[in-house]
């Protein structure tokens, strides 16, 4: 699956973590791709959008990775990965740093990741915020290739409690830290929810991802954006189940090493 390498800048090359883009990308378990590459996950096993806050519920559900194409025509997509030596605050933090400068963003994923910029990055470098708060309400321009060629893509991140999460159970055992929002469409609106549950295990975290593509969430309501009677196709859904495998197996083992180099540095 490897891909030529993204382009990186003369100017890129002198920053202290350019040194990540130089490393070979870590390789997910083949089963985990040999599972959505066997084919759709059964929709009734699926979690439906409306019932995300089962995400809290103890254990796992029968299917964690995989995809499918959900009965009313929108597309769903879940993963499961163990991050070692990775806490909840390495992760905020990530998604608080990484949007300030394009070359953060590449090597998470040298192969595929163009680039993402936050469109608010004065609230991303404020000291005052907490990790969290400085990526909430924010919006990221990206550019990447999750499998159907470069596309540019809006995310803008959200408070869990504004896209529906019970917030109350945010810090507890069932739940460390969320990263959700909304993907925002060609007509501007919110087209794909986004979830990256994250969940303290011995030794570290893990990682349960969740999109519901063909809905948003407006002003805390989900609502379905995919027109009745049409269907996501297949293939993009797959294509970004094997996506998301591939960059977040990456992260797991980048995370413990640049975070105390780099944590500051915004």
């Amino acid at each position: 699956m490897a891909n030529k390498l993204v382009t990186v800048t003369e100017e890129d090359k002198k920053k202290s973590y350019y040194k990540y883009y130089l490393k070979e990308m870590v390789e997910a378990p083949p089963e985990h791709y040999q599972k959505v590459l066997a084919g759709p996950i059964d929709p009734s096993k699926a979690l439906p959008v409306h019932e995300r806050n089962r995400l809290f519920e103890p254990g796992y559900f029968e299917e964690e990775i995989g995809y499918c194409i959900m009965p009313d025509g929108t597309g769903y997509v879940s993963n499961l990965i163990k991050m070692p030596g990775v806490t909840a605050e390495m992760f905020d933090w990530w998604f608080a740093w990484h949007g300030l400068d394009n070359l953060r963003y590449t090597i998470w994923d040298r192969e595929d990741h163009y680039k993402a910029e936050s469109m608010q990055k004065q609230k991303g470098r404020d000291p005052l915020l907490s990790y969290k708060e400085r990526y909430w309400d924010t919006t990221h321009r990206v550019l990447e290739d999750v499998g159907c060629g470069p596309e540019n893509i809006l995310i803008n991140f959200k408070n869990p409690g504004d896209m529906g999460f019970d917030v109350s159970k945010i810090g507890t055992p069932a739940c460390a830290t969320i990263v959700c929002a909304n993907g925002i469409g060609p007509d501007g609106r919110p087209g794909t929810i986004m979830c990256h549950f994250v969940r303290e295990i011995e030794g570290g975290i893990e990682l349960r991802t969740r999109f519901w593509m063909g809905y948003g969430v407006i002003n805390g309501k989900t609502v379905k954006a995919l027109p009745d009677g049409v269907s996501i196709p297949e293939f993009p859904i797959r294509a970004l189940n094997l996506h998301n495998i591939k960059e977040f197996t990456n992260l797991a083992a980048l995370l413990p090493q640049i975070f105390p180099e780099e944590k500051d540095n915004f």
